[in-house]
């Protein structure tokens, strides 16, 4: 296996590892009012404009970190709009629904 190939491998792999604990904290706080709707949207459309180039380059670990990432940012929309809960479409903050 040739350096590049490798150190390649090993990037993929911190950079989806960062993000895992950002993925659960939303997961379990369900709090993801640091992001807006047109910021995930927006990641979204990108992601798939994206995978045209990506998915045009040969089998690799970057095949694998867009995805994940591609996956993560598909998640992070589909939980903003599924624990959003008031009549505007805003996120609730996390103080008024313990309440």
């Amino acid at each position: 296996m040739n350096v590049a190939v490798l150190a390649g491998m090993v990037s993929t792999t911190l950079f989806a590892v960062s993000y895992v604990p950002m993925l659960l904290k939303a997961l379990r706080t369900r709090d993801l009012d640091s992001y807006s709707l047109g910021y995930l949207a927006l990641s979204n459309v990108a992601n798939g404009v994206h995978s045209v180039y990506v998915f045009s380059l040969p089998l690799g670990p970057i095949w694998l970190l867009h995805c994940f990432y591609a996956g993560a940012s598909l998640l992070l929309l589909i939980w903003y709009l599924r624990f959003r809960s008031s009549p505007s479409g805003r996120p609730v903050p996390q103080q008024a629904q313990r309440s």
